[in-house]
């Protein structure tokens, strides 16, 4: 069941927009983002919260811990991190195997319209019978992940559930709202944390938004 608005943090771009001055930023991209939207602490704060509600709603069976790469992977290491600290419905450590699946849908900053998916049909096949936790950095408009959720039904996975960090708040989604939220975000392309635009920033510790400039200077 999709988490409910009031369980996650709400970014509003007028509250929520530090200024540059006041955290280390690499030099290197001074001038391409224009403000920090989410600070690494609150980021790692709230991944512990998330890994503490995810944890305990699962019960002694083994969990597919699954990282959509490569923008979710510092989530994914950070969460699985938290995971093995919490504690599951029966009050126990959560046993967990991890996978790792790459999905691309972007150039620049729009979505290609097509999905491409890396695990191979024999790996997919392997999913039979599992819980699976699909470990996502970002919804955008929620077509990649509704693609990936229906090629997955063909598999007969017990429980499939998703994690994304964030949620953009964007008049182009299809309404897909995952199962665990960290962040709903503004309508901008966002940056750091392992968020990227064209395998640029993902040495950027809090997330930010891109400035034109960024846009400019990494365009392909």
């Amino acid at each position: 069941m999709p988490m409910e608005p009031s369980q996650w943090i709400d970014v509003v771009e007028d509250k929520f927009k530090y200024s540059l001055r006041h955290f280390v930023i690499p030099t290197h991209y001074k001038d391409d983002v224009e403000s920090i939207l989410i600070p690494h602490g609150l980021i790692m704060d709230r991944i512990a919260k998330l890994a503490q509600i995810i944890t305990s709603e699962y019960d002694n069976e083994r969990v597919v811990v699954c990282c959509v790469l490569k923008g979710g992977h510092q989530f994914f290491s950070d969460l699985v991190h938290y995971m093995k600290k919490a504690l599951n419905r029966q009050g126990k450590t959560l046993p967990m195997t991890l996978e790792f699946i790459r999905v691309k849908s972007y150039e620049n900053d729009k979505s290609s319209g097509s999905v491409h998916i890396s695990m191979s049909e024999k790996e997919l096949r392997e999913l039979e019978g599992k819980n699976l936790l699909l470990v996502e950095d970002i919804i955008d408009t929620g077509n990649t992940m509704k693609k990936l959720l229906e090629r997955l039904q063909q598999y007969n996975i017990k429980n499939v559930k998703v994690a994304s960090l964030l949620l953009k708040k964007t008049p182009l989604s299809c309404g897909y709202v995952p199962d665990y939220v960290g962040f709903a975000v503004p309508d901008l392309f966002v940056v750091g944390y392992c968020l990227d635009y064209n395998d640029i920033f993902r040495d950027l510790d809090h997330i930010c938004a891109i400035s034109e400039t960024g846009k400019s200077k990494y365009a392909i």
